[in-house]
């Protein structure tokens, strides 16, 4: 019987599809472990059931309330940029659907991640749960930045467009500290990689982006 192939994939097609994305991505992403752990985390389970077809695309996709579960290669390029070995605690500023949450939880020893959305905690809540996760803490973001209870934090990911990298994050990083981080105006930005030494501050541009703006003080005070 035909079937449109847009509607859905069978479980054999969905695995070619993310078999295929991650050689994609092996030509400019080259941490093994970033590949091997994209390789199998179910990106399908973090996009709405109309968006299941397209997991595998190398495209973001929109989940609820506005907000976009990112570009796979983008989700692999800011993870790399992390430098993670395994034994890190890591901030994660906008949870969205859980899908970059679910990436750092296998790379890091625990992850702190803060949502502004109360919906969307509870869905990347839940899947997350679904999939086993047990060293991740999902807290609803108050108005400044990050989460500073849980500093100090070995690495800092922002997946959302901030004015500046703001000095609130830079503070609640430890020494050696890594901050992935888009900087630049609601609309566009350049991703800036930040490794906080004594009494400096090293950057390194990897490359324009686009998300959606980041909320709160120290930050884009509206929508």
């Amino acid at each position: 019987m035909f079937r449109e192939h847009s509607a859905w994939l069978s479980t054999v097609e969905m695995a070619q599809a993310r078999q295929k994305l991650i050689q994609q991505l092996s030509y400019e992403i080259k941490d093994k472990r970033v590949l091997e752990i994209m390789g199998r985390v179910p990106r399908e389970l973090f996009v709405p059931p109309s968006s299941q077809h397209l997991a595998y695309e190398n495209i973001p996709l929109p989940i609820d309330l506005g907000q976009t579960i990112s570009q796979p290669f983008i989700v692999a390029l800011m993870t790399e940029a992390l430098e993670l070995k395994g034994n890190e605690k890591v901030l994660e500023l906008g949870t969205g659907s859980g899908y970059q949450t679910a990436i750092l939880a296998e790379l890091a020893r625990c992850v702190i991640s803060v949502e502004r959305h109360q919906k969307l905690l509870d869905k990347a809540r839940s899947t997350l749960k679904l999939l086993g996760y047990r060293n991740v803490e999902l807290q609803l973001a108050e108005k400044r930045l990050g989460w500073p209870d849980g500093a100090p934090y070995d690495a800092i990911i922002v997946t959302a467009g901030a004015p500046n990298a703001s000095r609130e994050l830079l503070d609640q990083l430890g020494p050696g500290g890594r901050l992935v981080i888009p900087v630049g105006t609601p609309f566009e930005q350049q991703l800036m990689k930040i490794v906080k030494h004594d009494g400096r501050l090293d950057t390194v541009n990897l490359g324009p982006v686009r998300f959606v703006p980041l909320i709160g003080e120290d930050a884009w005070p509206t929508e």
